[in-house]
């Protein structure tokens, strides 16, 4: 008995069919490339994956599963079942998964918590002034008298925030470090004040930036007799974008240099506007010594998806530093802002981001609450070394 033979029409059909799915493979493989000889690599890249996938049954996968995965399913009737639940793991793991960025978030605030209180007129430099703190506890974690601004979604514990600190002095070596990941960050001086101007409210002139208060916070630290090393160097200058990525890999060279140190300060100043967009300044009024620019402490966790196990301990550090400075002077400090991005706050227990006032503030504020906070801050690790 002879076979049967397909029809010819069916025969030429099925013939292009097969030619019609393999043009539409080949398409979509190929739809990236923008050459002949890319195209052929993505179609000997693809080749093998797709035979595997034929040989499994499951050339046209549904649900994002690799051949290697099918494969391994395949081994057991009962993981073969799973399937579904696999590939819906699988999706939602790849979704949450945090994307990575090596440029942290600016801080910028529009500080709508927080209360204007009434403040004198606007002083030397002719930028309105306002004195923020914040009088409802709604939003924030509130640690004694540390408000606590949290952008993660970590939920904090008030009874671990205030553990204590596990970074504390040795007995030799240079033991804080202070830089300026943005050193040309700059204050607003009196009109008449020569000055150039290397960006928006930015300059490399040291007597107006940020590095000024820098030097007022090491010569603090050094009368107390904390060896302090203080890196003057702008890493956002010429360049701002990779500030971060340059500040680190200072950081890291001074940790190998110097073993010993185990405190960080990252020193920089805010940038405020009303909601309106009016640039205004924050003041603390300090009985008997004059008027200073109010500060803000920045801790980083890992909520970008970067590694930083230890962020809690910095955060414990802010707060006893801001416990004390509060107990001393009710207005310097601003709320303490916990952020996803981590800032370099990996490098040590003891980094911590300092925000010395705003781009209006003038530079004799700035200096007087660099000077003040570097003092609070002395008396903290004192008092943890002890």
């Amino acid at each position: 008995m002879k076979p049967k033979k397909f029809p010819s029409g069916l025969l030429r059909r099925l013939e292009a069919a097969a030619l019609a799915a393999g043009t539409l493979w080949a398409v979509s493989v190929t739809a990236g490339s923008d050459t002949a000889a890319s195209a052929a690599a993505a179609l000997r890249a693809s080749s093998p994956l797709c035979a595997l996938r034929w040989e499994l049954g499951d050339l046209w996968a549904r649900d994002g599963l690799s051949p290697a995965a099918v494969l391994t399913l395949g081994e057991a009737p009962l993981l073969l079942a799973a399937r579904p639940a696999v590939a819906e793991l699988w999706s939602s793991e790849r979704a949450e998964a945090p994307a990575k960025d090596s440029e942290p978030e600016e801080v910028v605030t529009v500080p709508v918590e927080e209360t204007p209180l009434d403040t004198a007129a606007p002083t030397d430099n002719g930028v309105p002034a306002k004195t923020l703190i914040p009088t409802d506890p709604s939003g924030y974690t509130v640690v004694g008298r540390a408000y606590i601004s949290n952008s993660t979604d970590y939920a904090l514990s008030i009874p671990s925030l205030q553990q204590l600190f596990p970074a504390e002095m040795t007995e030799e070596g240079p033991q804080l470090l202070i830089l300026h990941t943005h050193g040309s960050e700059a204050y607003t001086p009196a009109e008449d004040t020569d000055i150039v101007w290397s960006g928006d409210h930015r300059t490399t002139d040291s007597r107006y930036n940020v590095v000024k208060v820098g030097d007022a916070m090491a010569e603090v630290f050094a009368e107390a007799g904390i060896s302090v090393l203080h890196d003057r160097t702008l890493y956002d200058y010429p360049s701002y974008t990779g500030a971060y990525d340059r500040s680190l890999a200072a950081i890291q060279s001074y940790l190998a240099q110097y073993p010993s140190i185990r405190f960080i300060l990252d020193v920089h100043r805010d940038a405020i506007e009303d909601t309106q967009g009016n640039e205004y300044k924050v003041v603390s009024e300090i009985d008997g010594v004059g008027t200073a620019a109010q500060l803000s402490i920045v801790v980083g966790s890992d909520g970008s998806g970067l590694t930083h196990p230890d962020w809690m301990e910095n955060l414990r550090l802010a707060v006893a530093i801001q416990e004390n400075a509060l107990q001393m002077y009710p207005t310097l400090m601003r709320p303490i802002l916990l952020r996803n991005s981590r800032y370099n706050q990996h490098a040590a227990t003891g980094s911590l981001l300092v925000e010395v006032g705003a781009a209006g503030n003038s530079p004799e504020e700035a200096l007087l609450a660099g000077q003040l906070f570097a003092e609070r801050m002395v008396e903290v690790l004192e008092a943890r070394s002890k």
